[in-house]
């Protein structure tokens, strides 16, 4: 089966498409071989010698020369990759479940596919889109300081403006205090796909309105914030809550997670919007969405994943032939993640978006199984066994996502 994230390498930054100015001249591969061939005898040494280790578990190189460029097509990545953090001390290694089987048991490592990174006695696994730009730009933030410290005003608004992403801020005496420390450890568990910040200024706890000690938990496009019960917070209780509360009524699917947050379904379907940001239509259409889901995020069984097609160029025609909508202008619709069937929200009048109340009562029918992706199976039956093979296979919405 084809494996759509190695079709869909956005960017090698391998050779500009024309001569670039000092100051703008992308990385290209220049051919040394950093990536290891990770086996039992070598991988202590690799992870002594490196402050993070990076390493691709990939099942056996097949004899398919197709699927031997996939692999190669990987493994320049990875090279390219190697190249631009060489200097950060990130080493980069490959692991076959075959062949390195010993090794790859004693790390851990179970899904093929998968690029895990090893810092310090955590192992975190890259759950985004295989690609140069985004796993550098993955690791980068793994190297930053697992909680970011606001000090003043212009850093609460950049606070604010992040409204996108899981934030948590809480109001700490100082960096020695036990509660702040358990906070950090708290967070390190979560770096880079969860934001944590903190303050120690009584100001700025003030217009958070955030009492000494005490932590809020922000869901992403949710306009007031959650006070996570009960202060001081142990680590573990931390956890424990934002593992709870970690799914939003409203996400966004991004490169840097695309697969965890397509994972994460819901009884195997999900509620998919799509809506360009920068048109019109796609941020009327996105507020609308926010509204519907401030008014019922005490739903727990209502979580809608936006796509931004902007963001992915390169699936916009997949998506358009699987789904069959027409990617131009919004669209909601309920997708099954195994067969990536789907139902869409019929708009009566292309000119007129819907209002929050039909939204809304859409999303009830979806809810309450009025709507779903089951009605129209006996007329997808007619279709040709081509088009299925291929729907499962250039889209993104296999289980995995990394080309098992």
């Amino acid at each position: 089966m084809l494996s759509l994230w190695l079709l869909m390498l956005p960017c090698l930054s391998l050779v500009p498409p024309v001569p670039a100015e000092k100051g703008l001249e992308f990385p290209r591969y220049d051919g040394k071989d950093r990536v290891l061939d990770i086996n039992d005898k070598n991988y202590k040494k690799a992870m002594k010698k490196h402050s993070m280790l990076c390493l691709f578990y990939h099942e056996p190189i097949p004899e398919s020369k197709e699927l031997q460029k996939q692999h190669q097509m990987t493994e320049l990545v990875l090279e390219l990759a190697a190249q631009v953090m060489e200097e950060k001390d990130i080493g980069f290694g490959m692991v076959d479940s075959h062949k390195d089987a010993k090794v790859s048991k004693k790390l851990g490592l179970e899904e093929e596919g998968s690029v895990y990174v090893f810092k310090a006695d955590r192992v975190i696994e890259f759950d985004g889109l295989l690609s140069a730009n985004t796993l550098v730009e993955f690791l980068l933030d793994l190297l930053e300081e697992p909680v970011e410290v606001i000090g003043n005003a212009a850093e609460l608004r950049a606070f604010d403006r992040m409204e996108e992403d899981i934030r948590l801020i809480g109001y700490f005496k100082n960096e020695d205090s036990e509660h702040y420390e358990a906070f950090k450890e708290a967070a390190e568990q979560f770096q880079p796909y969860i934001k944590f910040f903190a303050t120690f200024e009584k100001s700025v706890a003030k217009e958070l309105t955030l009492k000494m000690n005490e932590v809020d938990f922000y869901e992403p496009f949710m306009e007031e914030p959650v006070t996570i019960p009960g202060k001081p917070h142990s680590e573990e209780e931390l956890v424990e809550f934002i593992i709870e509360h970690r799914r939003p009524t409203l996400r966004k699917l991004r490169a840097e997670d695309m697969f965890e947050t397509w994972e994460d379904d819901i009884e195997g379907i999900h509620i998919v919007a799509f809506a360009e940001e920068e048109d019109p239509d796609g941020f009327e259409f996105l507020e609308i969405l926010k509204e519907v889901a401030r008014d019922n995020t005490h739903l727990p069984e209502l979580s809608i994943v936006w796509i931004d097609p902007d963001d992915f160029p390169l699936l916009i025609p997949y998506w358009e032939k699987t789904f069959k909508v027409d990617l131009f202008r919004p669209q909601i619709g309920v997708v099954n993640v195994t067969d990536a069937d789907s139902v869409w929200m019929e708009m009566e009048d292309e000119e007129d978006l819907p209002t929050a109340q039909e939204l809304e009562d859409w999303i009830e029918d979806v809810l309450s199984g009025k709507v779903n992706t089951e009605d129209d199976d006996d007329e997808d039956d007619d279709d040709d066994e081509d088009d299925e093979e291929e729907n499962q296979s250039l889209i993104i919405i296999n289980n995995t996502g990394r080309g098992n």
